[in-house]
């Protein structure tokens, strides 16, 4: 190979892998999706869940910011669940009650319970829970007497319920489930009201409570599947809020009630 045309290939390959370089730009500015949600929940001080063995998913979800208090804490597993699981809440002006160097603030209700399934655990929560910063701490159990820890944080912010449709004061609602969305997404409603959605698509739907695919927040909330014309309905007789879902759509079709 003569000199002339080694000197050609040597230009052509430089160009070529400055061009590179151009085109990919400072690596420094390439920003994921999971650094802009590690961003909003490291502005929020949502640390990083701690999440026990055989653990599944928990209702409300880890970084949720509530319009009110949710009406239970929920946590699933794919083990069957034992004595002595617990689940204990408290807020973020207090530490870790199992450190025993401070009173927390308690907002929970009733004992921890075992779902009949052994599958879910549930704690209740009071209405009137202030808006604050919460850090759940369960502890999860079999029936071998081993326990495994596990953590997870939300935060209710009332100030969220302005983004709700308010249709408080009226003693049946309707939600329409139309173009893959519920329709209205977000309502505010008072204690009692009826709520009954109707399927528009020409797809199945369904109106499934929270968490996916555990279903198992508010179980009176879990439809059967929807047909075009189909209805369904509750009447929400417990203050707080009741995220739900769509089952064939869970990624996309969300709602919540918020029951004032």
């Amino acid at each position: 190979m003569n000199k002339a045309l080694l000197v050609i290939i040597v230009i052509l390959l430089l160009g070529g892998g400055a061009f590179f370089l151009l085109r990919q730009g400072p690596r420094q500015n390439i920003t994921s999706s999971n650094d802009d949600q590690n961003e909003t929940l490291n502005i929020n001080n949502f640390s990083i869940p701690k999440k026990a063995a055989h653990y599944e998913s928990n209702t409300p979800e880890h970084g949720a910011i509530l319009a009110g208090a949710p009406v239970f804490v929920v946590i699933n597993f794919n083990f069957d669940l034992a004595a002595p699981s617990e689940i204990i809440v408290y807020s973020s002006g207090v530490k870790n009650p199992k450190t025993g160097t401070t009173s927390p603030i308690d907002i929970t209700s009733g004992k921890t319970t075992i779902d009949a399934n052994k599958l879910s655990m549930r704690r209740a929560i009071i209405p009137d829970a202030p808006d604050d910063f919460y850090t759940v701490d369960y502890k999860a159990c079999w029936a071998d007497g081993s326990c495994h820890d596990g953590q997870f944080q939300f935060k209710i912010d009332r100030t969220q319920a302005a983004n709700f449709v308010d249709m408080t004061g009226q003693d049946e609602v309707t939600i329409n489930l139309r173009n893959f969305a519920f329709n209205p997404a977000k309502i505010r409603v008072s204690k009692a009201t009826k709520v009954t959605w109707v399927n528009q698509d020409n797809v199945v739907h369904t109106v499934n409570t929270d968490s996916h695919p555990a279903h198992s927040y508010y179980p009176d909330q879990n439809s059967r599947n929807l047909s075009k014309g189909d209805t369904y309905s509750v009447t929400f007789s417990q203050p707080g809020i009741y995220p739900y879902h769509c089952t064939p759509h869970a990624n996309t079709m969300k709602g919540q009630i918020l029951v004032e």
